[in-house]
């Protein structure tokens, strides 16, 4: 049927928008890295001790638990309350378990071990029920009132130690980062009682799909009093995405908004994160043991010697955080490091005056200072590059001060260099240390392991080469090229042009090398100075590697910075970067950022044909099949035109609230699916009386092909025969004084009113998934996001399941219903795009007037 109705020119172009459908959703799926987390094993069984709540709060909030932690001796010491330790509540996300607390519970355990336990810390986990707060944010409120109480209960455990503690870590997964903010909303709630917050894949800035009030209400509460109290909002705070494996959070959405007053949050992705370097889905997030090695490091660092608890430092709370997520200079955080160091004992002195050196160091048996005069350096390169593959945390590197050969004291530099998955390095420039005379490289003595160090002096403009991307619509048929025919080290590559989420490029560095017998590293590493999202790429040379370039986050408009590709390569080879562009990533980007709004797209478009068709019935007499009426009137120019505008000028707009009602004689049936909706869950009385009309529907088409079968087969039968026979045909269809070619039309009009519904129903459905998930605690839903819908929908409903297109031909009201669904098909789409739960308000509002029809 759909074939004959539509042209081979849309039907093409159906397919064509299929195929890049399908391509764009690929890319999110399947366009990623694999997973290279490491799994955390625990050392020994994990269990999980019940805290015993006061009754009252047991009562309040029955499905609702609070455990600590532990495994082995360490369990079972901790049977015997009070604790001792150091306190972390775990809140697990969307459909989360407290379990998920086991990884980073078990590595803390292990780290306060090798430590003989001068500190540890106590994990504890709640236990939402894994309900579904993503979809249904109705309970949001009653979590973060939980967590409040959990984390009192929590303190008291505590009680009459001697370093007993005062406040809480939280280590939020999902959306439990978003109930460790909305803990700050609280009237009665104290700021001091949480000291740091760490969420990861959580989404701050908006929810990934708007299904309900309530999670908008929850958001806006929460940013907006985070935005408007950030002057007095002490509280450090991490948030750590995934990157691109996560397609269920897009890291956007995870990144704290940036305040100029407000610089105790940080925001990385966990593809730049030091010692992790990974990128994490949505569940391998609280289980990756790099990303968990990381986080507990960072725990212990933070500790406060004199009151054995994380310090209420701010500033070295954001120094710790910074140190492990942002920037590692190979070295384990010192709060206040010293800057000179003393360079005295029985070590070799020796000058180096080339401006290129390498040195391979194995069994060296006295330590060596190696020194770069920079007197005669700074008359002609402007910058100085030192590396290192010896990965320890000692001081590497330092300057002298008005020295000659060398110095007893020397500036410790290695506090400025970074970490990289194979090797550490330094990178100065020279007119910024003007009172230095000399670099020092220091090799100690080593037996049995071996490590080179490089250092070369060389000029910016040599080393910075300029790389325009290529445009969006070049399909990936054209590329750019640059080619590193230098023997150098270190090479910056600006990418021009490049700011927008909805670019995506192809990297391909071919490096070919001279003959060498051992294995050479390559470290590619893409740097986006306006965000935290860096990526690294590790290559064996000669090889050819293929890298993706895409944003989680677009430019600021007022940033000048350029992305860079920094290339960390080797002497003896050669190096060719070709960029062109992806375009499967650049549908990938469309659908990791405007997919969620597809289910408003298609429901506006499933409005204009509706808008079609009641026209046609209007103007003809005739309803047209659903499939011609799509092909007719779904024209995106009928609509995005209003879109941009309506958006041009109201900006972010309300809908009314106040929709009109009918109350005429409903049958039986409709009074019971109220009382259904009053006493249960709204989203089940609306799935009912869908399936009532569905009923209706299917016993119509039932009726209407028993009789056709008994008519006789005849091709001159004209619709006036046709409705003359049947009025003397004893049929269901005859007593409704239908003719079949009416049946047909009511059949084609409820196909297009069940569609529809079917997506009222859907978009309604996690409200029934969470009531039917807790009832066994709730029989009524409360509060009810489809409870005041289902009022009115269900006696429309009622209307429409015994409505013909017959007994609404002559309606005064016909015409202005068949006019309505656009600007609602507008609507849709400025509107529901960003809020899903709106959708069905606009779809509801031409299926009442269709209903009205009926009476006037």
């Amino acid at each position: 049927m759909f074939l004959h109705s539509v042209n081979l020119w849309n039907l093409a172009f159906y397919v064509f928008m299929v195929f890049m459908a399908t391509l764009g959703l690929w890319d999110v799926f399947f366009g990623f890295e694999e997973n290279k987390c490491s799994m955390s094993y625990m050392f020994e069984y994990p269990e999980y001790q019940k805290i015993e709540l006061p009754k009252k709060l047991a009562k309040r909030y029955p499905a609702y638990e609070l455990y600590l932690y532990g495994e082995g001796s360490y369990a079972e010491e901790h049977k015997i309350l009070p604790l001792t330790g150091i306190p972390v509540l775990f809140l697990p996300g969307n459909a989360g378990s407290y379990k998920q607390v086991r990884s980073i519970g078990s590595i803390a355990l292990r780290k306060a071990e090798d430590i003989d336990f001068k500190y540890h810390f106590d994990f504890f986990s709640v236990n939402f029920n894994e309900e579904l707060v993503a979809l249904y944010g109705g309970s949001l409120q009653k979590q973060t009132k939980f967590v409040h109480e959990c984390i009192k209960t929590i303190l008291k455990l505590y009680k009459g130690q001697e370093f007993a503690p005062k406040s809480v870590a939280i280590i939020g997964h999902s959306m439990g980062g978003l109930v460790a903010r909305a803990l700050l909303t609280l009237k009665n709630f104290k700021h001091d009682l949480i000291n740091l917050l760490i969420t990861q894949a959580t989404p701050h800035v908006a929810p990934v799909m708007p299904l309900d009030r309530f999670i908008t209400d929850f958001y806006t509460t929460v940013n907006n009093y985070w935005i408007l109290n950030a002057r007095h909002i002490n509280l450090t705070t991490l948030s750590v995405a995934g990157g691109f494996r996560d397609y269920q959070v897009r890291s956007g959405l995870t990144f704290l908004p940036k305040l100029s007053h407000h610089t105790s949050a940080l925001s990385v992705v966990s593809s730049a994160v030091p010692k992790t370097w990974v990128s994490t889905d949505h569940l391998s997030i609280v289980w990756c043991k790099q990303l968990q090695l990381t986080t507990v490091r960072a725990f212990f660092d933070l500790i406060d010697a004199d009151t054995k608890q994380i310090t209420q430092n701010s500033k070295k709370k954001l120094s710790v955080l910074t140190h492990h997520f942002i920037r590692h200079p190979s070295k384990h955080f010192e709060e206040n490091p010293a800057i000179i160091s003393d360079l005295t004992g029985t070590s070799m002195w020796v000058p180096v005056k080339v401006s290129k050196w390498t040195y391979v160091a194995y069994n060296e048996s006295e330590k060596i200072y190696f020194t770069f005069p920079l007197e005669n350096h700074r008359k002609i390169y402007t910058h100085v590059y030192c590396q290192s593959t010896m990965l320890d945390t000692n001081s590497w590197i330092f300057a002298c001060i008005n020295s000659t050969s060398m110095c007893q004291q020397g500036v410790d530099l290695s506090w400025k260099a970074e970490l990289l998955p194979t090797i550490k390095t330094l990178t100065l420039r020279l007119q910024d240390y003007p009172s230095l005379s000399h670099l020092v490289v220091y090799v100690p003595s080593v037996h049995g392991s071996k490590f080179v160090v490089d250092c070369e002096f060389f000029k910016k403009e040599t080393r910075s080469i300029q790389l325009p991307v290529t445009h969006l619509f070049s399909f990936g048929l054209s590329s750019r090229k640059v080619m590193l025919n230098t023997n150098g080290l270190y090479y910056n590559i600006e990418l021009l042009n490049f700011g927008q989420i909805y670019q995506a490029f192809k990297i391909n560095v071919v490096s070919k090398c001279s003959a060498v017998k051992e294995e050479i590293t390559s470290i590619y590493k893409l740097h986006i100075p306006w965000s935290y999202e860096d990526s690294l790429t590790v290559a064996q040379a000669p090889s050819s590697t293929e890298i993706s370039l895409k944003l989680h986050i677009a430019q600021p408009e007022n940033d000048s910075h350029v992305a860079l590709l920094k290339m960390y390569t080797s002497s003896d080879c050669r190096y060719e970067v070709t960029i062109k562009t992806s375009f499967s990533q650049i549908l990938g980007q469309v659908v990791r950022f405007h997919g969620g709004a597809l289910p408003a797209y298609v429901v506006s478009n499933m409005l204009l044909t509706y808008r079609g068709q009641l026209y046609s019935l209007f103007s003809t007499g005739c309803c047209l099949e659903y499939a011609t009426m799509l092909d007719k009137e779904a024209k995106p120019y009928k609509v995005d035109p209003f879109v941009i505008i309506i958006k041009f000028l109201l900006g972010p707009s309300e809908l009314p609230k106040d929709i009109k009602m009918i109350s005429p004689d409903l049958p039986f049936l409709t009074i019971v699916l109220i009382i259904v909706s009053w006493t249960t869950c709204g989203a089940l009385a609306i799935l009912l009386s869908y399936v009532y009309y569905v009923f209706k529907v299917v016993h119509l088409q039932a009726s209407l092909t028993t009789f056709k079968n008994s008519q006789p087969v005849n091709p001159k039968h004209s619709r006036r025969s046709e409705k003359k026979s049947n009025h003397h045909k004893d049929s269901s269809v005859h007593h409704l004084r239908l003719s079949a070619n009416d049946a047909e039309d009511s059949l084609r009009m409820h196909s297009t009113v069940i569609n529809l519904l079917t997506w009222i129903v859907l978009l309604s459905m996690p409200s029934l998934i969470y009531w039917l998930k807790n009832l066994r605690y709730y029989f009524k839903l409360n509060p009810d996001p489809c409870k005041p819908l289902a009022f009115i929908l269900i006696p429309t409903m009622a209307i429409l399941g015994n409505t013909y297109t017959v007994s609404i031909k002559s309606s005064k009201l016909l015409k202005t219903a068949s006019q309505f669904p656009l600007p609602l098909a507008v609507g849709v789409i400025a509107f529901g795009s960003a809020h899903l739960y709106r959708v069905p308000c606009f779809v509801f509002i031409p299926l009442l007037l269709h209903a009205l029809c009926n009476f006037m």
